[in-house]
């Protein structure tokens, strides 16, 4: 007979004669080497980085966007027995909501909403690896990037529109300044003393000098 050692944090899927046995806990076990095959599963979460995919938008604008997936192994005889990689499962997984998720928006909500793009991403990625013996905590939308000829023309719409903002607020301004000055002209035709008035008071004002004309 031969002792094992599981640790807290693991599990150990034994198989006799090439049959699945018990799972060990944590502790001391025997076994007999000649005959019983040990597979440790490491139970501690674990984190899944999914690097740039390129992805079509609702307007066919292609980006890409990277994502962090926390996951642990939930079952260890299905995460052993159901398939020969069962984190290419997740990775697909993440890939097919990341796809779905950036199929529904225009890039400019894509961008507008960047914080918001892992919404609603968890809940299919940890029902499609739940057969695989896997659960998921979140996934999260880790970067969203543009190629760099979209990145440009985005920078001269967003220049364009900032000009065009800034030419609308010249235009009230001008606008407002002509307003006032119909207002006065047309107080002074209705009312000339008025312009008696102004001219005392910028008479009346230090250092200014006054030309009165004869009549």
């Amino acid at each position: 007979m031969a002792k094992v050692t599981v640790m807290e944090y693991e599990r150990v899927v034994t198989y006799k004669d090439g049959v699945r046995g018990p799972v060990l806990g944590p502790g001391r076990h025997n076994y007999r080497p000649s005959r019983t095959t040990l597979v440790r599963i490491d139970l501690r979460p674990s984190l899944l980085t999914v690097p740039g995919q390129e992805l079509l938008t609702e307007d066919g604008l292609t980006i890409k966007v990277s994502a962090i997936v926390p996951w642990r192994v939930a079952d260890p005889v299905v995460y052993h027995t159901s398939s020969v990689r069962p984190l290419d499962v997740l990775y697909a997984a993440v890939q097919a909501a990341l796809r779905d998720r950036v199929a529904g928006l225009t890039l400019s909500d894509a961008i507008r909403n960047r914080g918001a793009l892992g919404d609603g991403l968890t809940a299919p990625v940890a029902a499609a690896v739940e057969p695989a013996g896997l659960a998921v905590e979140s996934v999260s939308v880790k970067d969203l990037m543009l190629g760099a000829e979209l990145r440009r023309a985005y920078a001269e719409t967003a220049l364009a529109v900032e000009r065009g903002r800034a030419e609308l607020e010249r235009a009230r301004s001008e606008a407002a300044a002509l307003r006032a000055l119909a207002n006065a002209a047309r107080l002074l035709d209705e009312h000339p003393s008025l312009l008696q008035l102004r001219t005392l008071q910028v008479a009346a004002e230090p250092g200014t000098t006054v030309v009165l004309k004869p009549g």
